[in-house]
């Protein structure tokens, strides 16, 4: 690993970044049982964080550097098109307010 790779992080950086996530997202890992309970069969806080952990330590990274191709036979991809211009949340006023005068009218 060269000085300008990043380094791992640690597992309690994980286990600090994963809880602040889910508290963004109004999830409390808290909630959840501190020992195994057979009849719910409901993940234990550790078991849920190392599950977790093992997710952001892995699968992030592969789909960060997934990249559509950007043209087949000379023409621009159709999964390029759509990661270069997604759809547009609300086309009726961007229509209206990028179309010729009297063509949003009508």
């Amino acid at each position: 690993m060269s000085s300008s790779e990043p380094k791992a992080p640690t597992a309690d950086e994980l286990d600090a970044y994963i809880r602040t996530r889910l508290a963004i997202a109004g999830v409390d890992i808290g909630q959840l049982p501190t020992e195994a309970d057979p009849v719910t069969g409901a993940p234990t806080q550790a078991a849920a964080l190392s599950s977790l952990r093992d997710f952001v330590s892995a699968t992030p990274g592969v789909l960060n550097r997934w990249a559509p191709p950007a043209a087949v036979a000379g023409d621009p991809a159709a999964a390029y098109v759509q990661q270069s211009a997604p759809p547009i949340i609300y086309p009726s006023i961007t229509t209206a307010w990028t179309a010729e005068p009297g063509k949003a009218d009508k």
